[in-house]
């Protein structure tokens, strides 16, 4: 069996890896090309292309670089060909993914998507064209599900991936510490800015000038894997309270106390952790103009809009500024109601990803077993 692997974010490589290593426990055979990163690489892939050079945030940064995107699908599209495999796996990266299935569809080929696209929260007409190019959708947000029976159109649920990682790291490194190298004070505060060097910039800057106001709290910045450290260098110079880390994330979230947490994935990792948090998003004006008119859900926060309520504050874009940062932050550090809602809010969260199960698991048998039976139909009688 021979699988193409598409993802184009540092959370797809992780994800991507795990259903590479539980694919390869139900067969060691198989063969599988991915775009991806090191985690899928080290999980038994051949990688074709690295995600940070797939990396472009926003619309205006999308339009920028269209002729990079283009030359990657016709080259992405050459390499499936070369390499005809019996299904292809695309992990969330819509813009690209959804191109690629389309033309897969065309070209005969299995699709299957693990991860499901955020359709539901903009462009929810992109439904029909899923409907008639990906043959199978896992989702793993439980709201997802009932999205999809609004259309017609059948997908599984199969958990979050994220519970299963965070709980093994967990049982690795149960008495795990991480050094902070410029301060002794007991209070940590994490700072996840995002992966990507624009949205970096727009909102480390303003995470920075609210440390300058908590002297008593030690502030550890963590690094994106595809950004050199030389890119963070300029702006932490000036902040004597602030570290870094890079590739230990997660360890930093068992100590942190608090975290000012960049909108997307981590804002769930964040909580999985059960670390209090205030969601920050703030883009270009013209990227954030387009994206008021387009989107139509009620938070930009994953813990937010699983809960359908709002649990952790999210400051959006110009509501994004060093005061209302600082009073945010003094809540999750000092006010004990607060920290306590929170805590039963988080307990609740992972009951509800968890009734999935082990969403990898899931996902690689869910795979075989559809191609199994896909097979036997196009067996001759």
């Amino acid at each position: 069996m021979k699988y193409y692997i598409i993802a184009g974010e540092a959370s797809g490589d992780l994800h991507g890896s795990n259903l590479i290593l539980e694919l390869k426990k139900l067969n060691h055979a198989i063969s599988i090309r991915c775009w991806g990163g090191e985690l899928m690489e080290s999980a038994g892939a051949t990688l074709v292309k690295h995600y940070k050079e797939l990396a472009f945030m926003g619309f205006t940064e999308v339009i920028s670089n269209l002729g990079t995107i283009m030359k990657n699908l016709r080259f992405c599209k050459e390499d499936i060909t070369a390499f005809q495999p019996d299904a292809i796996i695309l992990i969330d990266y819509p813009g690209f993914n959804l191109r690629i299935a389309k033309w897969a569809k065309e070209q005969h080929f299995k699709v299957i998507y693990f991860i499901s696209p955020q359709v539901w929260a903009w462009k929810e007409n992109r439904v029909k064209g899923i409907r008639k190019t990906v043959d199978k959708m896992l989702v793993i947000l439980p709201f997802e599900q009932a999205f999809y029976d609004r259309w017609s159109y059948p997908v599984e649920y199969i958990g979050h991936p994220l519970v299963e990682v965070i709980d093994k790291f967990r049982k690795k490194s149960l008495n795990g510490t991480i050094k902070v190298t410029k301060t002794n004070q007991p209070k940590i505060v994490a700072l996840l800015p995002g992966s990507r060097k624009q949205e970096i910039l727009k909102k480390l800057p303003i995470m920075l000038q609210t440390c300058r106001l908590f002297p008593d709290c030690a502030f550890v910045v963590a690094k994106a894997p595809g950004l050199d450290d030389e890119f963070y260098t300029d702006l932490l110079q000036d902040f004597p309270n602030v570290s870094s880390v890079r590739n230990d994330t997660y360890k930093l979230l068992t100590r942190a106390d608090a975290a000012l947490v960049t909108s997307g994935t981590a804002t769930l990792e964040t909580a999985l952790f059960g670390v209090p948090e205030v969601v920050c998003y703030k883009g270009s004006q013209v990227s954030y103009w387009i994206a008021r008119k387009l989107i139509r859900v009620k938070y930009i926060s994953l813990v937010n809009l699983i809960m359908d309520k709002l649990v952790v504050t999210e400051l959006i874009q110009d509501e994004l500024t060093v005061q209302n940062l600082v009073k945010e932050l003094n809540l999750l550090l000092h006010d004990q109601v607060k920290k306590a809602q929170l805590e039963r809010d988080y307990k609740k969260l992972r009951e509800i990803l968890s009734a999935g199960g082990n969403a990898s698991e899931n996902a690689a048998k869910s795979i075989v077993n559809y191609l199994s039976v896909s097979l036997e139909k196009n067996q001759p009688n």
